[in-house]
């Protein structure tokens, strides 16, 4: 007997406002993200409102002693490549209903629920000229909800940071059923917060002595990387300059294992209206480090990357991306014609693409800086092109945010395995790195394309399997072992910007260490005591998850 019919499927049905499904379909659809991973729920619940929500945590908790299978996982548009949405129980799926939002110009603000497809999103923001800068390379999948709970970020991150740094507030239904909103106090608000004597301040009572006693320990245990979406990020926690305490800060990435998230504030930039993109090639991957650092201090808003393999994947599907960008494949094509000059000069195909985008107030200013970045490459061995027409940079832009479609969609008889796409590590000491990593992957036999952002030393490494042979899928636990333990000896982080899921949970504790992976089953303990959200993320995964739902290649 299932979960659900234990606990009476139509009491839930009579409860919500919201539709609850068990149709085959909808199972199906909510049983798989773009990860490795399947995992078949028991019901499909889809919220009208708020207080849907909270009535159906306070059901879940209500019944979880009697079942303690019952648990919740939130998702949105399911664009995740961790396993992260994925629950053998309820899911809570927001796009259908919690999908509204509010843009402030003036304040150059936006609220919004989780289920707003960030498309829809942009349809409000970029005619006003302004944007959230942290949107990931999948934006025309993802939505804010998913963007939020896995602190996701893009190409423009390397000038404006992670989806985190943009998050004034998020609105949170906690484990007694209530809803609560977080954000910064300073310590007369803290104050009052710890005095109350209810479930809210209980929590405040036992975060602050737990995130304050151990502030060297967490402080320690950052990683010294530009982009991470690894763990909790106690560290972003408590300001001790301003003394400040923030639990926005650690709702943001927790990929919805604390609570279930129904709205947030956003703080937005302006778009900066001149634009130019440098575009470089390599015959190797020796010179990137140092192109990279040379290229840094003069602040570009981009430093995206893609390798040789995923450039042919782009021309082998060339129509497909010219009419996702919008044109006829022949004009398209027709843009490629000076790039075909150069692979003359270079002898051949670049074993790699860089492209430097700029973004500045003023024709002036980016005139400047495009003499000075210019002037920056020619100590090394690169060839570049200035782009300055906006169909011009747009044909790289298609073929670097569709380069995972592409795979996933077009290459037949195997299937595209992100079990280690999203690494970090410090750009300087990537020329070390990356042949170690490359040599571990092609010790087990896995090719894989790469792609990433240059700027941060965080890179996709999207191998190809068919995951229907064994001997295929016994290669992924060994391999992924090797690789994270490296990027770990390196200093990096094992998820930049893709949170860790299923695939990555097992290995945070070897990433931060037992005392402060204690910490983040503390913190799961106070927030979430009967482990109603979203359990084996974050926390309590195992490897045995991995090989339990991996999915094989649908027929």
């Amino acid at each position: 007997m299932s979960i659900m019919e234990e606990v009476k499927l139509s009491e839930l049905k009579n409860l919500l406002e919201g539709d609850v499904d068990t149709s085959r379909e909808v199972l199906d659809v909510h049983s798989r993200d773009t990860s490795l991973f399947q995992r078949r729920p028991e019901v499909v619940v889809f919220p009208k409102h708020l207080e849907d929500v909270k009535k159906l945590v306070a059901w879940v908790r209500d019944k979880k002693e009697q079942n303690p299978g019952l648990s919740i996982t939130g998702r949105s548009a399911g664009s995740d490549m961790t396993g992260g949405p994925l629950n053998d129980s309820i899911i809570v799926s927001t796009t259908r209903y919690l999908s509204h939002y509010t843009v402030n110009e003036k304040e150059l603000t936006a609220t919004t629920e989780p289920g707003v497809f960030y498309r829809d999103f942009e349809k409000g923001t970029l005619p006003k000229e302004i944007e959230f800068p942290s949107y990931p390379a999948s934006r025309r999948l993802a939505a804010l909800g998913g963007i939020v709970m896995n602190n996701s970020a893009g190409e423009k991150t390397l000038r404006y940071g992670q989806t985190r740094d943009f998050v004034d507030e998020v609105e949170m239904v906690l484990s007694d059923g209530n809803a609560y909103k977080f954000g910064p106090l300073k310590l007369p608000e803290l104050q009052q917060k710890m005095e109350q004597q209810d479930f809210e301040g209980d929590l405040y009572r036992k975060l602050v002595p737990l995130i304050k006693d151990n502030n060297d320990l967490i402080k320690s245990a950052k990683p010294n990387v530009t982009k991470n979406s690894a763990g909790y990020a106690l560290w972003r926690i408590w300001d001790q300059s301003s003394d400040t305490f923030d639990l926005s800060q650690l709702f943001v990435g927790s990929q919805g294992t604390l609570g279930l998230l129904t709205k947030a504030k956003l703080r937005l930039v302006k778009e900066k209206p001149h634009k130019r993109m440098i575009v470089t090639f390599y015959k190797s991957w020796d010179d990137l480090p140092d192109v990279v650092n040379a290229v840094l201090p003069h602040d570009p808003e981009t430093l995206e990357t893609f390798d040789r393999e995923t450039l042919k994947l782009g021309l082998r599907f060339m129509p497909e991306v010219a009419k996702r960008a919008g044109e006829s494949f022949v004009k398209f094509a027709l843009r490629f014609i000076p790039e075909v000059g150069i692979g003359v000069r270079m002898l051949g195909m670049p074993k790699l693409i860089v492209l430097i985008e700029l973004a500045e107030d003023s024709k002036e200013a980016l005139d400047q800086k495009t003499e000075a970045i210019t002037k920056a490459l020619k100590p090394f061995r690169v060839w570049h092109r200035v782009l300055k027409r906006e169909p011009e940079m747009e044909k790289y832009l298609t073929m670097r945010h569709e380069s995972f479609a592409l795979l996933r969609e077009h290459v037949k008889g195997k299937k595209t395995a992100p079990f280690v796409e999203d690494f970090a590590v410090l750009p300087e000491r990537m020329p070390e790195f990356l042949p170690k990593m490359l040599a571990i992957l092609k010790e087990y036999g896995i090719k894989a394309n790469i792609a990433g952002h240059a700027g941060n030393g965080n890179y996709h490494i999207i191998p190809l399997m068919d995951l229907n042979d064994p001997k295929e899928r016994e290669k992924i636990l060994p391999a992924a072992d090797k690789i994270y333990s490296l990027i770990i000896e390196y200093g990096g982080t094992i998820t930049a910007e893709h949170n860790d899921g299923i695939m990555r949970t097992p290995y945070l504790e070897e990433m931060y260490g037992e005392e402060v992976y204690d910490l983040f089953r503390q913190v799961k303990n106070i927030l979430d005591p009967q482990n109603i959200f979203n359990p084996g993320k974050k926390i309590g995964g195992t490897k045995e998850d991995i090989e339990t739902y991996m999915a094989p290649i649908e027929e």
